[in-house]
């Protein structure tokens, strides 16, 4: 079967599962899944860039996912005055006291010959700096985290348009992904997915523990969305009257309508990314980076910068997903630091990239809509199978028991085997690269 034929039937077939599942359960729960499909693809396509593109083995996803979700709140919310009044000064003088003591450390490492005065002079002034910042920095969290910790509790954002946080989440993601790609590039494949596992890890951890920038564990709730509420739509008599002309209920009506509307704006997105990925796939820098992945040796002795090279594709792979983040945040409308783990926003996403195809764009694509639906719906489907087949067995059996409630885990098997699967009868991925 030839590459076109083949991936309209590898769409058609998981779209249809989502229009099934529409029919059999509820269109509220296909449109959820396709959203987050949309979203899951965004985030394949960066890994894929990263990996497909130049062989860039990131264990960091998550971490970059969860900088472009604190990207939206940082841009949408709406900047919390007292928190601002009580210590918003003292956090950005500490912070450039911060920035500057490193700069300061760099310089005098560059220009002072080596020997003790350098040694001497780099501590004197990484301690001064750091005792510095921290008389800053603490009295400004303490009295920012003191402001109505219930409801705030922290500085706020920018009040901008939400949709300006999807670009600016991108953008916080980029900015990480230069400064890990400055230490960590220069690693063997296998340290570098060490070092963005860790550095990932620490990003979670400064935005489950730093109040006054993330709420933390608290939550940041109510972020503004680029839609219609569900509760307007259904206060408005002309929505009311035209969905009931057609027979259907308002509050189903008006849940359905918001999830369409995210819809189209993610479709958009997605074919945006789609059609610039592939732009870049095919260009000469495309070409480039395929030789660079498949031989670094040979195209340094071409007079290519690998490691910029490498530097510049892992900052728009990490955009990407810092985009995509931004989008999920804005979806889910709250910033949940304690949800990001590595199973979900890095392994499944790898898994999304091996099962559609690496170096594919719409493989990419493709892995993300499929992982996502099984991920979701095979819980359900597996539940209903186990209840199946126990049905002989008497209630309060231990193994049926024991069955019932190792529902759960059926994602974990399921995932297994289908990259097991497809590692053995198709090793390249369902849409392999051309």
């Amino acid at each position: 079967m030839t590459d076109t034929p083949r991936t309209i039937l590898l769409f058609g077939l998981v779209l249809g599962l989502i229009v099934m599942t529409g029919f059999t359960t509820s269109w509220n729960v296909a449109l959820n899944i396709f959203n987050m499909g949309l979203i899951s693809a965004i985030m394949a396509l960066g890994v894929n860039m990263q990996w497909g593109y130049a062989g860039l083995l990131n264990v960091g996803v998550m971490g970059f996912v969860a900088l472009g979700g604190l990207g939206a709140v940082v841009v949408s919310m709406d900047p919390v005055d007292e928190a601002w009044a009580a210590g918003g000064l003292g956090i950005i003088l500490a912070l450039l006291i911060g920035f500057g003591t490193v700069l300061a450390a760099i310089v005098a490492w560059g220009r002072i010959p080596a020997g003790r005065t350098r040694v001497l002079t780099l501590l004197a002034i990484l301690i001064i700096g750091f005792f510095v910042y921290r008389a800053l920095f603490d009295p400004a969290v303490a009295a920012i985290e003191a402001v109505d910790p219930a409801a705030t509790g922290y500085l706020g954002g920018l009040g901008l348009p939400v949709l300006l946080a999807w670009p600016a989440g991108g953008l916080l993601a980029a900015g990480a992904a230069w400064i890990v790609g400055k230490t960590a590039l220069g690693l063997r494949s296998d340290y570098l997915a060490i070092a963005t596992l860790g550095i990932a890890e620490i990003i979670i951890a400064v935005l489950k523990n730093e109040d006054w920038l993330s709420r933390g564990v608290k939550n940041v709730i109510g972020l503004p969305r680029p839609v219609p509420y569900e509760v307007d739509l259904q206060n408005d008599p002309g929505f009311v009257a035209r969905v009931e002309g057609f027979g259907f209920d308002p509050v189903t009506a008006s849940s359905i309508t918001v999830k369409l509307a995210y819809s189209g704006l993610f479709i958009i997105v997605l074919l945006v990314l789609i059609w610039l990925t592939q732009a870049a796939l095919n260009s000469p820098w495309g070409r480039m980076m395929r030789a660079i992945r498949d031989n670094e040796t040979a195209a340094e002795a071409m007079g290519k910068d690998v490691k910029a090279r490498h530097l510049q594709v892992f900052i728009l792979g990490s955009a990407i997903c810092g985009l995509a983040g931004a989008m999920m945040t804005t979806l889910d409308g709250q910033l949940t630091p304690g949800t990001y783990q590595p199973l979900r926003f890095t392994f499944l996403v790898w898994v999304m990239v091996i099962v559609g195809g690496s170096g594919n764009n719409f493989g990419a694509v493709l892995g993300g809509f499929l992982i996502w639906f099984l991920w979701v719906m095979v819980e359900p489907y597996g539940l209903a199978a186990i209840e199946f087949a126990t049905a002989g067995l008497p209630d309060g059996s231990a193994l049926k028991d024991h069955l019932l409630d190792s529902a759960a885990h059926m994602r974990l098997l399921t995932m297994g085997v289908i990259l097991l699967v497809v590692l053995r009868f198709s090793p390249r991925g369902l849409l392999p690269e051309r």
